[in-house]
């Protein structure tokens, strides 16, 4: 497979990974607690969280020629 194909594919694959979490992210957050810190640390972990499993993905479109 070539480097643009894996790109592609990954670019794809990014942005439903994303649409996703959102949408997870947001469907959670109708449910906590209605205190600031609460929602302080939830937005800090879910805002930082997302990147850890797109590492792999970006591994894999940078690997090869």
């Amino acid at each position: 497979m070539t480097a643009r194909v894996r790109k592609f594919i990954g670019g794809i694959a990014i942005l439903a990974f994303l649409a996703g979490y959102v949408w997870l992210a947001s469907l959670i957050s109708d449910h906590l607690p209605d205190l600031w810190w609460a929602r302080l640390a939830f937005y800090a972990v879910v805002g930082m969280a997302w990147g850890v499993p797109i590492l792999p993905l970006l591994s894999w479109m940078n690997r090869g020629r």
